[in-house]
């Protein structure tokens, strides 16, 4: 598989909304990279390929996932790197605030796997929409 082939299939997996078939795209060791805080359950970096369902889980129950809007507005690829440029929209659970930001995600593949995944985003937007 090539590397498009492979992220391709990780963002079909995504919308599936299938957590354990997403963490399936990734290698055991992986450096994963989601800016936050530590109100922030889901954020952080990971190690492993075993942790991706968990953050999946725990980011689902912490937004309303039928009110997500994922926009991806091009997907660059060169080499084992691909960058994913586009806009998130998600709704807190806890809060009921919406908020919509662009988003940049870094991803590298090896073989047929994701080795590395880092996502930028407006951390200070998702703190606000969480903040009591």
């Amino acid at each position: 598989m090539t590397t498009r082939d492979v992220v391709e299939k990780f963002f079909g997996l995504l919308a599936s909304g299938d957590p354990d078939k997403v963490a399936e795209v990734f290698a055991d060791d992986i450096d994963w990279y989601v800016p936050g805080s530590a109100s922030l359950p889901w954020t952080g970096p990971r190690t492993k390929g075993s942790e991706v369902a968990d953050y999946l889980r725990t980011l689902g129950a912490n937004i309303v996932p039928e009110k997500n809007i994922d926009d991806v507005e091009a997907l660059l690829v060169q080499g084992d790197h691909a960058v994913m440029l586009g806009r998130f929209t998600r709704v807190a659970k806890r809060t009921g605030r919406t908020f919509d930001m662009p988003i940049a995600m870094h991803l590298q593949v090896a073989g047929d796997k994701i080795v590395k995944m880092y996502l930028y985003e407006d951390t200070l937007k998702v703190s606000e929409a969480y903040a009591e």
